[in-house]
This record gives structure tokens, C-alpha cells and sequence, in this order.
């Protein structure tokens, strides 16, 4: 072989060795493919980024549905009340006095129920009591008979009080405003109560009085009376005290027309008149 020979089949054999920059980058692994496992390597199995975020709404969702629950029932009895509170038609047309007598009471009326709830336990454990039960049970009934007889009208009552005289001036005093000052006490917690007119002659105040105007004054359950008229009634007589002038109650009424009402305590005010029980013609008791 010549020379010229040697050397061009020598830089043919070069050239075969030598590889292009783009066919190395081509048989190369890229850097962001995987190369395969090899021997020693952790594994590699991570959860992707949704599945631990399934995971926690899971863990959440038995809680997450019980305070959606509650909110929604929560926001429901708020509706339910503010609307029942904002359509009353008598409270949203009643006058600040009248608002603030509704208010007044109410309050009496809880404190009464609080107490009559603390008097019905007390009997509920006596009566529970075993031995003393027959006698508690005598007692119980002896004392719910005199309280029936006071509210009725038909047995004497004494405790502390108010004596309320009316006064007329330049006008008459209405039976209206009488009628008035007994719806007042009676809410304030009067417990009993009577009327007497110019005479003294006292008429027992119960739940069928009324009372009417007449030609010289007014009429009591068809019995005439004559100015000035005085109340006697038992019962705390700070509340009744405090219904009485509530603004726009019965004192400021009468002061109104002209006249005067003059409230005394007594700390024993004698409720004497009796009230004769009519008969009834239509209603009769369910046994």
C-alpha cells in the first residue's frame, strides 16, 4: 500500500471516531427525564399534591357539615324571631308609656310565676315525703282553699298594701279611669282588693265587677257610689306604687282633668267586703 493510501484511510478512520455536539445531545439522558432505577435508590413514591388535600377535606367534612347545620338552624330561629317581633301590630302602634307598661307587667308577672313554680316544689316534696304526706296534703289543700276564697271574694283578707284616693276636679272622676287603676294593680300583682265611695260602704272588687257611670258618680256591680271613691288593696306595694304612675297610667290621667290621686302604703290594709258568688246559667265544670 502506498502512502497516499495509508494516510487517506487513516483520516477516514478518524473521522468514523469522532461524533458530532447534536448526535451526543441526542443519545444523552436529559436531566429532566428519569434514568432509571438503580440498585440502592429510595423509593420514590410521593403522593401528588391533591391527594393529601382529599384526605384533609375528608378528616373535615363530618365536623364542617355539623356546624353548617347548626348555623343554618341558628340563623333560622334569629329570622323567625326578628320577624314575629317586627309584624306584631299592637306592640309597633303602641305609644312609649304603653310599651313601657306592657313591660312592667311582665316583670311582675315572671316574679309571681317564679314564686308560685318555688310554692308548687316545695308542696311536690312535701307531699313526697312519706309519713307527712297525708298531713301535707291536708295542709296544701286547706291553704289553696283560703287563697280560691280571697281571689273569689268570699273570705277577709289582710297584708301590706295601698290606700288610693281619687279625687275629682274640674271633672268628674269616669269609672273608665277607676277601671284603669284596677287593670293596673291587677298586673302589678294585686292580690285583693275593694272599693268604697263617700259613704265608706265597701264592694269587693273580683273578676266579675264592673263598673259603670251613673248620674251622681258611678256604679259598682249595680251598687251607686258617690266621689271621692278610695281603693284598698293588698300587695307589694312598690310595684303597685311604681304601675300606678307609670307615664300616661292612671294618675297622669286623672292629674289630666284636673283631679288628684293620693297613694299611701299601709303595712296592713283591710280588705273586709265580700262578694256573693252569682249563679251561672250556662257554664258548668268538666270532671
Amino acid at each position: 500500500m502506498s502512502a497516499d493510501e495509508e494516510e487517506r484511510e487513516t483520516a477516514a478512520e478518524s473521522s468514523a471516531s469522532v461524533t458530532s455536539p447534536e448526535s451526543e445531545s441526542e443519545s444523552s439522558p436529559k436531566p429532566s427525564e428519569p434514568t432509571g432505577a438503580v440498585a440502592g435508590d429510595a423509593p420514590t413514591d410521593r403522593p401528588a399534591p391533591g391527594d393529601w388535600l382529599g384526605r384533609a377535606r375528608a378528616q373535615l367534612s363530618g365536623a364542617g357539615a355539623m356546624i353548617v347545620v347548626l348555623l343554618v338552624l341558628l340563623g333560622f330561629a334569629l329570622v323567625v324571631q326578628l320577624r314575629s317581633t317586627s309584624t306584631d301590630p299592637t306592640l309597633a302602634a303602641a305609644r312609649q308609656e304603653d310599651l313601657v307598661r306592657i313591660l312592667s307587667d311582665l316583670e311582675s308577672q315572671e316574679e309571681r310565676l317564679r314564686q308560685d313554680i318555688a310554692a308548687l316544689e316545695e308542696s311536690q316534696r312535701q307531699l313526697a315525703s312519706g309519713a307527712q304526706g297525708r298531713q301535707a296534703a291536708l295542709e296544701e289543700a286547706t291553704r289553696r282553699a283560703n287563697e280560691l276564697g280571697i281571689l273569689a271574694g268570699t273570705l277577709p283578707a289582710r297584708g301590706p298594701g295601698l290606700e288610693i284616693r281619687f279625687v275629682a276636679g274640674a271633672k268628674p272622676i269616669r269609672a273608665s279611669a277607676l277601671l284603669d287603676a284596677v287593670q293596673e294593680l291587677r298586673g302589678a300583682g294585686a292580690e285583693a282588693m275593694q272599693i268604697a265611695g263617700a259613704d265608706g260602704t265597701p264592694v269587693r272588687i273580683v273578676a266579675d265587677t264592673f263598673f259603670l257611670d251613673a248620674e251622681n258618680g258611678i256604679s259598682v256591680r249595680g251598687r251607686p257610689m258617690s266621689g271621692p271613691y278610695t281603693i284598698t288593696v293588698i300587695g307589694d306595694p312598690t310595684t303597685m306604687r311604681t304601675a300606678l304612675n307609670i307615664p300616661g297610667g292612671v294618675v297622669a290621667s286623672v292629674n289630666g282633668d284636673g283631679g288628684n290621686v293620693i297613694v299611701q302604703e299601709r303595712e296592713v290594709a283591710d280588705v273586709s267586703a265580700l262578694s256573693v258568688p252569682s249563679d251561672l246559667k250556662h257554664a258548668r265544670p268538666v270532671s
